[in-house]
């Protein structure tokens, strides 16, 4: 029996660590920049909006019913669900490779050797049985137990599970950002559907107006006042209002629809309140400090746990480059016939190898995997910093937003108020001829435009106040 305590096999041994732990290639090292400025536009508010919850935030009735269907019903959310639970049957995958390999088995053979062999000459000289030469056709009966265990020396495997748990976190944040943009995004979609409808009413409102301003134009036609040119400037403004209404009417039907698509529905009609749109109140928000980005928005924490996930990487495949420590055993009961299996322990068998396998020539694939390992870990850093710098610049854009939006609103609503006033002048002076046509048609169409911006300049408010939300990081817990 070879004793692999003896000298010459230390020195395998010693040899094969030497040449496979030294001179190991050398990596690009990228150090993690977390700085970001202290505040956002000079407020240093700590209180944060991100910490509401989107039923609190979203208060309207309709909407918080739309959203909750949405997060049960929503394909592409329930398929990250999946991904998810792929993630973590990877977990449970990783961890079962560092724990030994126990199998069990049976088996029949049957087997004859050539009488000019070894074996076939040694078979004829025994004999089995008394007085009985051992026959040519010999089967054999097998049942017992293999064990396989690699010795996690360099902790390659486990690394490689701890590697896997990051992406299970990875996928856990990587659902909540979906979240957390599913609820901004229907909730966009929703305001923007609130505005199509008060965009239509208004439109409604106006066709009533210019009919009666047609009324008039036709009355001072027949009393000689103006041409038949007035009259048909008059019926050719209303015929362009009541074309645009429809187009008014096929955004809603879209918009409908793209809501229904989110919440995993066919098209039908969405139940909504849009009477009050133009009052719905903006509740004050409160925007923190950047840093607080770094806990709240989901797809900073995922590209954290990406990179936490590459570093191990980095880890497992430089284990790649020693030894590998593999321990295998076998226990069972062996026989030529059934009835000698129970016979012990003449019919026992039982091994155990320990092998000691380590990569020396044709090392470039470990070389290369070592080294897309490492460019993968640097790409994760540039990853993580960029998700920071994004989220920072998306709440200065959104803040910004929030308060131009505010202003433009402010000023919008004092023109429609204006022009409304302009309107019934305008049909007054028309009356009793001390104005032209021109300027109540005129006049009339810069009212609507007017009050259709109004309408654009509230959406744009609550569109901000929607992606503000989102931003913070708001809606996924």
């Amino acid at each position: 029996m070879k004793n692999y305590q003896s000298f010459p096999y230390k020195i395998v041994i010693t040899l094969s660590l030497l040449l496979t732990g030294c001179n190991l290639p050398k990596l690009t090292q990228k150090t993690i920049n977390k700085n970001v400025p202290e505040s956002f536009i000079n407020s240093k508010d700590t209180l944060n909006t991100a910490k509401i919850k989107w039923k609190s935030y979203f208060n309207d009735p309709y909407l918080i019913a739309l959203i909750d269907t949405a997060l049960s019903n929503n394909q592409e959310l329930n398929i990250m669900t999946q991904e998810i639970k792929i993630a973590n049957n990877e977990v449970r995958a990783r961890k079962g490779a560092y724990l030994p390999f126990l199998t069990i088995g049976s088996g029949v053979s049957s087997e004859k050797v050539s009488r000019y062999t070894s074996q076939g000459a040694s078979d004829n000289i025994t004999s089995i049985r008394p007085g009985k030469p051992t026959p040519a056709n010999l089967p054999n009966y097998l049942l017992g137990m293999n064990a396989s265990w690699e010795l996690d020396i360099w902790k390659k495997l486990r690394n490689s599970k701890k590697s896997a748990v990051h992406q299970y976190l990875a996928s856990v944040e990587g659902k909540n950002f979906m979240v957390t943009n599913l609820i901004a995004e229907i909730s966009s979609a929703y305001y923007e559907l609130l505005a199509l409808d008060n965009q239509l009413e208004i439109l409604m409102q106006n066709i009533e107006v210019q009919n009666n301003a047609l009324k008039v134009v036709k009355l001072q036609k027949i009393a000689a006042r103006v041409s038949e040119l007035a009259v048909r400037k008059f019926e050719a403004e209303v015929l362009k209002n009541q074309s645009l209404q429809y187009n008014i009417l096929q955004s809603i039907t879209e918009t409908e629809n793209r809501i229904n698509f989110l919440i995993g529905g066919f098209p039908k009609k969405i139940p909504r309140n849009s009477l009050a749109y133009i009052d719905i109140a903006l509740d004050t928000i409160h925007a923190g400090i950047p840093v607080q980005l770094l806990e709240n928005r989901p797809d900073i924490r995922q590209a954290e746990q990406d990179l936490l996930s590459a570093d191990l990487n980095v880890k497992t495949t430089k284990a790649n480059f020693y030894p590998i420590l593999l321990i295998t055993s076998g226990i069972g009961l062996e026989a030529f016939d059934p009835k000698f299996l129970i016979k012990t322990p003449e019919s026992a068998l039982f091994s155990i190898a320990g092998s000691l396998i380590s990569p020396l020539i044709n090392r470039n694939a470990i070389k290369a995997n070592y080294y897309s390992a490492n460019s993968r870990q640097i790409q994760a850093v540039y990853n993580y910093e960029r998700s920071i710098l994004n989220a920072h610049i998306e709440m200065v854009n959104q803040l910004s937003n929030l308060q131009n939006s505010k202003s433009s609103f402010d000023l919008k609503e004092k023109e429609v108020d204006t022009l409304n006033q302009s309107i019934d002048i305008s049909i007054n002076l028309f009356k009793s001829a001390r104005a032209d046509y021109m300027e109540v048609l005129l006049t009339q169409r810069d009212a609507l435009i007017a009050k259709f911006e109004l309408v654009e300049s509230k959406m744009n408010q609550l569109h901000a106040k929607v992606n503000i939300y989102r931003s913070l990081g708001g809606g996924w817990n």
